[in-house]
């Protein structure tokens, strides 16, 4: 374990997806020192007015963000 869970905007394809899934995960293998077998990866995509509610809940209100975006989120609509 860990899990990691990507959430972004709908329209890439599932190789974007992989590419991006292999990177993050070797990126924290490499970060963290862990076994790259133990991690898995998902990816989760959202329109842009669902983005909207992960936006506020899991980004505006979450206690546990390390990297903070910098833009509006309304601007994906």
């Amino acid at each position: 374990m860990p899990h990691i869970i990507i959430k972004m905007l709908q329209g890439r394809t599932d190789e974007q997806k992989k590419a991006a899934a292999q990177q993050v995960a070797e990126a924290l293998e490499k970060a963290i020192g862990c076994n790259g077998d133990h991690i898995s990866v998902a990816v989760e995509d959202y329109t842009p007015q669902q983005w909207q509610d992960v936006f506020q809940t899991e980004v505006v209100e979450s206690t546990h963000l390390f990297v903070e975006p910098h833009y509006d989120p309304k601007d994906v609509l």
